[in-house]
């Protein structure tokens, strides 16, 4: 049982390291490469750090049942990521505009811009944040990380504690 509890730990604080690394790589895009964000961009930024932060508290966690739930609530969070990724590469990168689209809408709800602008600012319209790096649409990029959180969630709700 133990080694199992073990196990999930590392899953999760991995996968927490994923998050926070995309949210990084994201910063150094914007910041260094002058590859401004989108509202879907942003999304997509705010549900890495929510992911990372539900897989840190769940990894800190010493009762199954609430660490199963919390893991749960990141793999949900993670497959909606993969669709925003989606959304944003075969909707919303084709669009002038992302103005009250769900993406805004949600980031004006939540208020993020507001609690931290460096991090949560929307700098760019949907089609100027169409970019690629190494030849892949960034939203690709974005797609397979939520993919992968995804898979390593159900892992660790596979486990047996």
């Amino acid at each position: 049982m133990a080694r199992s509890v073990s196990t999930a730990r590392r899953w999760l604080l991995a996968m927490a390291v994923v998050c926070f690394a995309a949210v990084g790589a994201a910063l150094v895009s914007q910041y260094a490469l002058d590859m401004q964000p989108c509202p879907w961009c942003i999304l997509q930024r705010l549900i890495f750090v929510v992911v990372g932060m539900l897989c840190v508290v769940a990894a800190l966690l010493s009762a199954p049942v609430a660490r199963k739930v919390i893991t749960g609530a990141a793999l949900v969070l993670a497959g909606s990521g993969a669709a925003a990724a989606v959304w944003q590469h075969v909707v919303a990168a084709k669009s002038a505009s992302c103005k009250l689209t769900l993406a805004d809408k949600v980031l004006t709800a939540l208020q993020v811009e507001s609690i931290a602008p460096w991090l949560f600012e929307v700098k760019a319209t949907c089609a100027d944040a169409a970019v690629s790096l190494l030849g892949l649409p960034y939203e690709y990029w974005s797609f397979v990380l939520f993919v992968l959180l995804a898979l390593g969630a159900a892992r660790v709700l596979a486990q047996r504690d």
